[in-house]
């Protein structure tokens, strides 16, 4: 069994959905190239449904709301499906570390940085995720090597970070603060990847098992937190319920049921290429449903950004010959 490091989208990922990439392979009514473009197209939106949301709710009440509308119906599957949670006092506690790093921690600072950056920026900054993850599993992973193209990836990658930013006048226009929140965030990911990769895999818990316990440890975070820093809202406005509903159900929950049945057929390689897809997508809706404004620099610095992750992604061909997705 091969567990990847890297989540594949935004807010990705953020699930031991890609412990088990073997699984025994079953007709499904969508293809999975269908199902493929439409992971791309849900997490590519939740930049926008974090962005509407938090037009009328505090970030921890988005986050606390994403979280909990996803777990309902990943819930919903488990109870259908007549899965248990996982048992042992030693899972569920690796399972607070990993729920802190891969949902409740970056869910929270996405929704805090959209409070002064566009979604589309927002989208970008989440693709920098592969850059931090090849960078932080060549010092924590033993079999991950350095290598020049890697290390060419990276460079490049970085590069394209400064050129979003416009390094060269000095990052003006750019709201530092948020965009250190969405990088931060991004860079969460493969903190909690390589945490679940050393301690939840091989742990004999099913993906959906680890998924919805994870989810649900993550509610229960932001349940505490979150009357901490915020109070009861005095109204409720309808459309950013309506997007924080949707970014819960779908962004999160079924996402997360999507990207479990691709990893399942496919492999975590080729699931994760869907992270190539999200930023150009979280960019087009940023700029045609929010009107949100797009320097040169923007898109370019996302296209070195892309170019340069699937750099550090990429494998010669005889050993890519030799590394299936499944073992």
């Amino acid at each position: 069994m091969r567990v990847t490091t890297t989540p594949p989208g935004s807010s990705v990922t953020a699930s031991p959905a890609t412990l088990e990439a073997a699984q025994p392979k079953r007709r499904r009514a969508l293809g999975w190239r269908l199902r493929f473009g439409i992971l791309s197209l849900i997490w590519g939106f939740s930049f926008l449904l974090i962005k509407v949301g938090t037009e009328g709710y505090a970030p921890f009440q988005v986050t606390l709301g994403r979280l909990l509308f996803g777990t309902v119906v990943v819930a919903a599957v488990l109870v259908m499906k007549r899965e248990r949670l996982p048992r042992g006092v030693r899972t569920w506690a690796h399972l607070t570390v990993s729920a802190l790093l891969l949902n409740a921690l970056p869910f929270s600072l996405f929704a805090y940085a959209e409070l002064t950056i566009p979604s589309t920026l927002a989208g970008i900054c989440n693709a920098t995720s592969p850059l931090w993850g090849m960078a932080l599993s060549m010092v924590a992973l033993s079999e991950d090597r350095p290598t020049r193209r890697r290390v060419a990836g990276l460079g490049i990658g970085f590069l394209g970070v400064l050129t979003v930013l416009g390094a060269w006048q000095g990052f003006s226009g750019i709201d530092l603060r948020g965009t250190s929140l969405a990088l931060l965030a991004s860079l969460s990911y493969p903190v909690g990847w390589i945490y679940v990769r050393r301690t939840l895999a091989g742990s004999g818990h099913s993906n959906l098992s680890l998924t919805g316990a994870q989810l649900l440890v993550a509610t229960v975070e932001l349940a505490v937190v979150t009357p901490l820093f915020t109070s009861l809202p005095t109204h409720f406005p309808v459309v950013p319920l309506l997007a924080v509903v949707a970014l819960g159900a779908v962004g999160t929950g079924l996402a997360f049921l999507i990207q479990y049945g691709l990893v399942s057929e496919v492999g975590p390689t080729t699931a994760q290429m869907v992270t190539y897809f999200v930023p150009v997508i979280a960019t087009a809706a940023g700029v045609a449903v929010l009107g949100e404004s797009l320097s040169w620099s923007t898109p370019v610095g996302a296209v070195i950004i892309l170019a340069g992750a699937a750099l550090t992604q990429s494998r010669p061909r005889d050993r890519a010959r030799n590394r299936p997705d499944h073992s």
